[in-house]
């Protein structure tokens, strides 16, 4: 392989990290300054901020975490399949078909449970 052959690919590295960049130090500097209470009070997460750190409360969120983790990373595995759709042939296509299949029932089975609703 030849080096000339990975330009575009440091080309876009160094485009997007001086694009990120430039934004970055544009919002800093261009971005307003007068912080009101709402602004600068705790991280909201869905539920009243407590004192005690041992209270309980509500495991929905990590539910709703897990499950969205669970699915994307499923749906990660889609990508390399896609890439070599012409050399996995027939039982490439069967085998991600059989994976599609059932990653649609479990996601049907946790939206019939009630895991993605929210009371």
């Amino acid at each position: 392989m030849n080096i000339a052959e990975y330009f575009p690919v440091l080309l876009f590295i160094l485009v997007a990290g001086g694009l990120g960049a430039f934004l970055l130090f544009a919002g800093s500097f261009l971005g307003p300054r007068k912080p009101d209470p709402e602004k600068i009070s705790q991280y909201e997460c869905g539920f009243e901020a407590f004192e005690d750190a041992r209270m309980r409360f509500d495991v929905r969120y990590y539910l709703v975490a897990i499950l969205f983790i669970l699915f994307d990373l499923e749906l990660a595995f889609l990508f390399p399949w896609a890439i070599a759709n012409g050399a996995v042939g027939i039982v490439g296509f069967a085998t991600a078909m059989i994976f599609l299949v059932i990653l649609t029932a479990g996601f049907i089975y946790e939206w019939k449970k009630g895991a993605l609703d929210w009371d």
